[in-house]
């Protein structure tokens, strides 16, 4: 997928109330951006760190900047939630993820008590998949979440039911770090998570992990990694 252009390089100063970001851009300017993630950003949002923002000239935007990308241990990280699902939508019709290659495809598929975001269907094979975003990482392991997640909480157990009912359910890990070598829970982050996906995991949910390759033009789906659950 490719990024807005141009981005307009700058460093952070702060993230505040969720969605507002301070940056000071490389030309000496102050600017305000809006920040499109909802989660805490944890190894982020860190003062200082180098940063690519878009700009809009849209009237009815309230922010004309947008924090789009984040330098993190040398590598850009996308934090921009809502490019997740489009990121791997991309991928799911492009054939790039290759379990599920040829698949009909559905957005926001109603389940239970959630919208669950991808309806996929094959010869007669329904699937529900859920994406999360995950931008933490340690010694070479991406971990979700980076808070904790009642919502996320919430999707497994309905993987788990849409199991039960004749689905294949799958949880599906976008790893938007460079060094991660494999997927695991943050388990010292939201316990209660983790338990809840080793307990679906075994009865039926599968979990995969794709990493993302991410510059300053597109990021793209890539390969798949490995998820660990001992």
């Amino acid at each position: 997928m490719r990024l807005p252009a141009p981005l307009f390089a700058g460093k952070l100063l702060r993230r505040y109330k969720r969605f507002f970001a301070d940056v000071e851009l490389d030309d000496g300017r102050v600017v305000i951006a809006h920040t499109p993630n909802t989660g805490s950003m944890l190894q982020c949002a860190v003062p200082g760190y180098p940063v690519l923002v878009s700009a809009t000239d849209d009237p009815k935007r309230k922010l004309k900047y947008t924090l789009e990308l984040i330098q993190v241990n040398g590598h850009w990280v996308d934090t921009h939630t809502q490019r997740t699902n489009r990121l791997v939508e991309e991928a799911l019709s492009g054939g790039w993820i290759r379990e599920f290659t040829g698949y009909r495809l559905q957005r926001e598929f109603r389940f239970g008590a959630s919208r669950i975001d991808f309806y996929l269907e094959k010869a007669g094979q329904k699937v529900l998949l859920e994406v999360k975003n995950v931008t933490l990482c340690g010694n070479g392991v991406a971990r979700f979440p980076d808070a904790v997640t009642t919502r996320g909480q919430k999707h497994l157990s309905e993987l788990q039911e849409a199991v039960l009912q004749g689905y294949r359910g799958v949880i599906f890990f976008l790893v938007q770090r460079a060094e991660a070598t494999s997927f695991t829970p943050a388990d010292e982050i939201d316990p209660d998570y983790g338990r809840l996906l080793r307990e679906v995991v075994a009865a039926g949910v599968e979990p995969l992990a794709y990493q993302t390759n991410i510059s300053p033009q597109e990021n793209r789906v890539a390969k798949r990694i490995p998820v660990v659950l001992d």
